[in-house]
């Protein structure tokens, strides 16, 4: 489908996270004549060589096929992280909504899919070394967010099965975050109110040492590099994409100059569940439990394969997205508007 003029690439979820990071990395990629990308909300921001396409995933009336006509490639990244006390909401939006972008992909003959999955889609592992792509993804049940990235690897199995033609990419990142995304980020996960004032050092004299919390960090930028490598290459499957070294209580307390105490798994996931229950705090218990058995991830299979790695260490990471809270970082598009709170 390419052309002399460049390819065609469809980008969903194109105003969040990762989504204006690869909207702008592929912008100005020499190889790529259009890029269009689809959102709940059009944006006044306006790279090079974008249009914009107003689609919800969630609504069975949206003609995602006619959209995806011609493109080279589709890159899937849409994703609901909210409502968490409404897990049918956002399973018509990330599960089903996810079927649809798939079955438009077959329908509109695009040769190419590339799906953000999640280092959140894998079965518990180890935190003590890292896994390949092999590990199972049957996720953490009780979490909706694990819960649902699992069953996508289910149906893109599926998929692949009945569609042998088009190439399927799944990216399983660690948990991203830069700049222009703490705002963002606050809110889905600390909520609207939580003062960007708290990642001041000064702030914090102690920072919760909990057993098992021991992840992985990744620039979006970063992973924006590996799926526009993805979408021009002919790869196929899946890769863990990661910073080093692995985040944990000791790492963050030494950035913001505080000492990390011990404190059980059941006293910190106690008081998640009763801030969750009161409405007080986004994130719930179910994730939290979720992120204590998330393995960590070997990405030596993108270092081989896509020629990737990553540009910045994953202390560079949460110095900067830390950073970005502070000062009520944002971006010029719904999902990313900054708002400083306190």
């Amino acid at each position: 489908m390419s052309s002399e003029a460049g390819r065609r690439i469809v980008v969903t979820g194109a105003t969040g996270n990762v989504g204006t990071s690869l909207v702008s990395l592929l912008a100005q990629d020499s190889e790529v004549g259009s890029v269009v990308g689809l959102a709940r909300r059009i944006p006044d921001w306006s790279p090079a060589r974008t249009q914009w396409t107003a689609v919800d995933l969630a609504s069975q009336g949206t003609d995602l096929a006619g959209t995806f006509e011609g493109a080279d490639a589709v890159v899937h990244l849409a994703w609901a992280f909210q409502p968490t006390h409404d897990p049918a909401t956002t399973w018509r939006t990330n599960v089903l909504g996810s079927m649809r972008v798939f079955e438009a992909v077959a329908a509109a003959k695009v040769p190419a899919l590339v799906h953000a999955s999640s280092v959140g889609a894998y079965s518990p592992g180890p935190k003590e070394h890292a896994v390949d792509e092999s590990w199972p993804t049957h996720g953490w049940p009780d979490a909706a967010y694990c819960r649902e990235k699992a069953y996508l690897e289910r149906a893109l199995d599926s998929f692949e099965h009945e569609h042998p033609g088009v190439r399927v990419v799944r990216m399983r990142p660690a948990f991203l975050f830069k700049r222009e995304s703490a705002s963002e980020q606050r809110r889905i996960f600390g909520g609207r109110f939580l003062p960007g004032s708290l990642a001041r050092p000064e702030l914090l004299p102690f920072l919760p040492d909990i057993p098992g919390l021991r992840v992985q960090a990744l620039h979006t930028d970063d992973a924006a590099r590996a799926y526009r490598l993805a979408v021009h290459s002919q790869v196929r499957g899946a890769f863990n994409l990661a910073s080093e070294p692995p985040v944990d209580a000791r790492m963050l307390a030494g950035m913001l100059g505080a000492r990390p105490v011990r404190l059980p798994r059941t006293a910190a996931r106690s008081a998640i569940a009763a801030a969750w229950g009161l409405h007080l705090l986004p994130a719930s218990p179910h994730l939290f439990d979720a992120v204590l058995r998330l393995p960590l991830m070997d990405c030596s299979r993108a270092r081989t394969e896509l020629h990737w790695q990553a540009g910045r260490t994953s202390q560079e990471v949460l110095e900067e997205f830390l950073q970005g809270m502070r000062q009520g970082a944002g971006a010029d598009t719904a999902p990313l508007q900054g708002h400083k709170v306190g």
